[in-house]
């Protein structure tokens, strides 16, 4: 008679799915060692991955009705269950093992036991962590609580020095903005300046040419009363000519009379 009959009979029920599984699995991979083929490979190995699926939810749900009737069983009887569900989880990670070596062999994509690389490893963990002592487990908590306190300080530094970073940018970036409204002033005030100067060349310009039609004008005046009076000086007699104001005529011959 099964011993777990005696127990629970959904617990028998149970462990008899597991070991109808165990056997499907032992004689799958048999098999698949004379398959040459690697399609067929890899379809009869995820074939057996479901198989071990279905094995881990049966393990978990045997664990699960194991735990209600601990208070109803003998001390015996519960170890008795307890060395069993670690059994078949030692039993269920050797397949688990020899599925990952197949699939490593076949360098095939790795199919995950646990839909999802992560999660897989998370899943292997939880059947692993289920043959721990519980100083093990605690030590491997605390381990893993150290390592992820590293990790934040890790974080916390980077956080930092990216606030640190960005302050010296926003810093430099609003230098430079101060540097450029400098820079546009100062042009502003040069172009008003070259602009002020170039009205001023265009004034000066126009009074040089103003004045150098005033000295044309000055120098012709000059040249005419020159002309005039040297005209004057060699032909006094001339009546055509007026006479210059301010310019005493020429003498005139005295002539004397004898009586």
């Amino acid at each position: 008679m099964d011993p777990f009959s005696a127990v629970s009979e959904e617990l028998a029920e149970i462990h008899g799915e597991i070991s109808d599984i165990f056997r499907a699995l032992s004689n799958g991979f048999q098999k698949l060692e004379k398959v040459k083929d690697s399609n067929r490979q890899s379809r009869q190995l995820e074939e057996l991955t479901e198989k071990m699926r279905e094995c881990k939810r049966l393990i978990k749900e045997f664990d699960r009705k194991a735990k209600d009737l601990e208070s109803r069983n003998d001390p015996d009887t519960n170890k008795m269950l307890n060395e069993k569900k670690q059994s078949m989880i030692k039993e269920l990670n050797s397949y688990v093992a020899l599925k990952k070596q197949y699939a490593s062999n076949l360098e095939n994509k790795r199919i995950d036991l646990f839909d999802g690389s992560t999660e897989g490893y998370g899943e292997d963990n939880v059947l692993l962590a289920s043959t721990m002592t519980n100083q093990q487990l605690v030590d491997s908590g605390n381990r893993m609580m150290d390592e992820t306190d590293q990790a934040i300080e890790r974080s916390k530094k980077t956080v930092q020095d990216t606030v640190n970073v960005g302050t010296e940018t926003a810093a430099a970036l609003k230098a430079q903005t101060e540097q450029m409204s400098r820079v546009v002033n100062e042009l502003d005030s040069i172009h008003f300046s070259i602009k002020k100067a170039s009205q001023l060349v265009k004034e000066l310009g126009r009074q040089v040419a103003t004045d150098k039609c005033i000295m044309a004008l000055l120098f012709l005046i000059v040249v005419g009363v020159i002309a005039i009076i040297i005209v004057k000086l060699v032909n006094p007699n001339n009546k055509d000519i007026r006479d210059i104001p301010g310019l005493a005529p020429p003498a005139m011959t005295r002539k004397l009379l004898w009586c």
